[in-house]
């Protein structure tokens, strides 16, 4: 029976009554964002942001990057570290001492901003919260439109919003007695740029520019909306905005960055367009946006109308799961976590560029993504029906290629070596951890894979086939040609070694940082889950190789890659740290030696060490100090395992960063820093999958008995 999709939807769509600064609303296409208060707006971004754990409310476009002014030498002037590598020394930017500001300086350039705040002004003053008194707010998922209703002074005020599907245009329709007597005004404020979790300084005025371009009244417009556009600039980064209202009046002070509209009867509608012009970061690798076709805004109606199209589309084109009908109690929550994922996918990570960790929410780590946490933002859509998002993030890595290469040669190597945080121009990040970090390196191997699997699975790609082949075979070689570099043979030195077989083998560091933060780079060697994700790479690039009728290349590496180590019957973090479960902080953070028996399945593995590793990770692990995509690292090894109750259970695990908040976003409970964390909520989605339709060689649903589960479109995983 087909799934009555709307229906489940709709009964997981927020619906407040009361203010919840925890987990205010959003609305967005997937490359635009707007986070609103209790009033559809922005009118209490203070009061939600004061909190050290706040979410803010922001205004966030995927091309909206800032870089305070710096000395164009910073990067030459900065200090590299050596580390050994094998008796080469090879230099990271790894060391802040004696360097604080210069390595500062460039750790927070480029950042993401805050695009501009709305709100409301009451009486001649900005709205007091007091004032006001929450009625309802419910957010629309099927439609993508957020409705809200209060109070002012006992009168009410009903307020819709939404974004256009195709600009990054925010709508909004104000309904309210209080317009037409004028007591009630709409503002829009523009902040300067700001590195920090609410992206916007409102205290440096005489930093940017704010200037009107053009103001035409309703006669001079083809659309009879009057339309105002403002030129943004804030230092090298510059933006328009073209304001379109019915109902209003224009009010621009530009010394204060400031718009005000004086509403002309009970009903104002309005039409924010945000539009890049100059962005340094994106035009270093060659992404531009194009221009809509008009300078022409939609009317509020016909851009509502393209809105519900656009997610009734998104709703009934991607995979889809429902448990209705189940008996275990947790099937609810789990079917609600599942939706509400989808949707914060849906409008804030579909771009052209990999995510942020907060997504388009709010700044975390300036707002530069991690190429690492890429995977747990996206793999799931190659399960979910929704391949060409992948494929759409997938080309950033062909953007970035030549800064790749540039890295590695430097650094004495082949091939590609991928940065790890980043901004869009794909430059590494100085950092005592991102530029050490290794397991993104695989990661556009897995990509191409998932996407071939999406598109292919079963030979019936045909021509297709080819094609996904050779877009990505450079992508797939260069990436496996720097793990080839990286990796180093170990001569066997004793007559007892050689006995054995083999005269040596490849090994894996030092020095790197494995997933699991937590060691000194220094002796860290094999690495249990990027070793087998190494030898799973090597594998699926001559797999590569073969199909496009050229010769294998990695075939001596794979047969003779070291083997994750065991100690006391479960596997270590890496060979030289035997105190993994006995010592900190060596059983805190991620238990990464469990992924590659779970985001992989490595043949390499034993399943019963495999299985007493999950079960002294259950035991010993510190688990307030996961993060939100550890449980479903621990649901997806126990779904291989065969302990398929415990998979359900790890995934709704009672523990402060596996929280859920009524807005869908994972919570990183006591990380301030992120009030939303989007790599767990793709984990979620990824280990569902696994677990609705298989994985490997086991096809079908592998939830346990009390889950009654109804699945369209979604594929089994590796």
């Amino acid at each position: 029976m087909k799934i009555d999709r709307k229906a489940v939807i709709e009964r997981h769509n927020p619906h407040y009554k009361n203010i919840n600064k925890n987990a205010p609303l959003s609305v967005g296409n997937g490359t635009f964002c707007f986070t609103a208060d209790f009033t559809g707006v922005q009118a209490f971004f203070d009061e939600y942001a004061k909190a050290d754990d706040a979410f803010p409310l922001c205004t966030m476009a995927e091309w909206g990057w800032h870089s305070y002014t710096q000395p164009d030498d910073d990067n030459d002037n900065l200090r590299l570290t050596p580390f050994d590598t094998y008796g080469r020394t090879v230099y990271y930017a790894a060391d802040s001492s004696g360097q604080e500001e210069l390595f500062k300086r460039i750790r927070v350039n480029a950042h993401k901003f805050h695009l501009g705040k709305i709100g409301f002004e009451y009486e001649g003053k900005s709205l007091k919260i007091e004032d006001c008194k929450p009625v309802s707010q419910r957010l629309s998922m099927w439609e993508g439109i957020l409705f809200s209703e209060f109070l002012i002074g006992g009168i009410i005020v009903n307020t819709e919003t939404f974004v256009h599907p195709n600009e990054d245009t925010l709508y909004l329709k104000i309904n309210s007695p209080l317009l037409k007597n004028g007591k009630l005004r709409v503002t829009l404020d523009f902040p300067y740029g700001s590195h920090k979790k609410s992206a916007a300084d409102f205290e440096s005025p005489h930093l940017h520019l704010t200037t009107l371009i053009e103001q035409k009244p309703e006669a001079a417009s083809l659309n009879g909306l009057k339309q105002i556009i403002i030129k943004r600039k804030l230092d090298s980064t510059s933006y328009n905005v073209i304001v379109s209202a019915k109902g209003a009046d224009f009010d621009i002070n530009e010394k204060n960055h400031q718009l005000k509209l004086t509403p002309l009867s009970d009903a104002v509608e309005l039409g924010i367009r945000f539009q890049p012009v100059e962005i340094p970061c994106l035009s270093k690798i060659g992404i531009t946006f194009k221009e809509p076709e008009s300078r022409q805004i939609d009317s509020f109606d016909a851009a509502k109308a393209k809105c519900k199209t656009f997610m009734e589309q998104y709703w009934l084109s991607g995979g889809f799961i429902d448990f209705s009908g189940s008996k275990d109690s947790r099937a609810a929550e789990l079917e609600r976590r599942a939706v509400l994922s989808q949707y914060l996918f849906a409008i804030q990570s579909r771009g052209v560029i990999p995510p942020a960790e907060t997504g388009l929410s709010c700044n975390s780590w300036y707002g530069k993504f991690h190429l690492e946490m890429h995977f747990w933002h996206h793999a799931y859509y190659a399960l979910w029906n929704r391949v060409d998002d992948l494929k759409r993030s997938l080309e950033y890595y062909k953007k970035i290629l030549s800064t790749a290469k540039k890295i590695a040669a430097s650094q004495g190597f082949e091939g590609a070596r991928w940065p790890k945080m980043c901004d869009p121009s794909g430059e590494n990040t100085p950092s005592s951890v991102a530029v050490l970090l290794l397991w993104q390196q695989p990661h556009p191997i897995m990509y191409a894979h998932l996407v071939y699997r999406a598109i292919c699975r079963d030979d019936r790609g045909g021509e297709k086939s080819e094609e996904i082949l050779r877009e990505y075979r450079e992508i797939v070689v260069e990436t496996a040609e720097f793990m080839k570099s990286f990796v180093h043979w170990e001569q066997k030195t004793n007559l007892t070694d050689k006995a054995s077989g083999s005269e040596g083998r490849y090994v894996l560091g030092p020095p790197y940082i494995p997933v699991q933060e937590r060691h000194d780079p220094k002796i860290v060697l094999n690495a249990a889950f990027e070793l087998e994700y190494f030898r799973w790479a090597f594998k699926t690039a001559d797999d590569w190789l073969l199909k496009l009728g050229e010769k294998e290349r990695y075939g001596e590496i794979i047969k003779n890659l070291g083997l994750p180590a065991v100690k006391d019957g479960v596997y270590l973090s890496h060979e030289n740290c035997p105190g993994t479960f006995t010592k900190l902080p060596f059983y805190t953070d991620h238990p990464s030696m469990l992924q590659m028996y779970g985001v992989l399945e490595s043949e390499k593995v034993d399943i019963n060490i495999m299985s007493a590793t999950l079960d002294k990770v259950n035991e010993v692990w510190d688990k307030k100090t996961f993060y939100g995509w550890d449980f479903p690292v621990m649901a997806m090894t126990a779904c291989r395992l065969g302990r398929f109750k415990e998979a359900v259970d790890y995934l709704l695990m009672d523990s402060p960063k596996n929280t859920y908040m009524e807005n869908g976003h994972n919570r990183m409970t006591g990380d301030d820093a992120l009030p939303a964390y989007m790599p767990g909520n793709g984990g979620l989605l990824l280990a569902i999958a696994m677990l609705a339709s298989g994985y490997g060689g086991k096809k079908g649903s592998s939830f346990p008995e009390g889950f009654t589960v109804k699945t369209e479109g979604i594929i089994p995983y590796i």
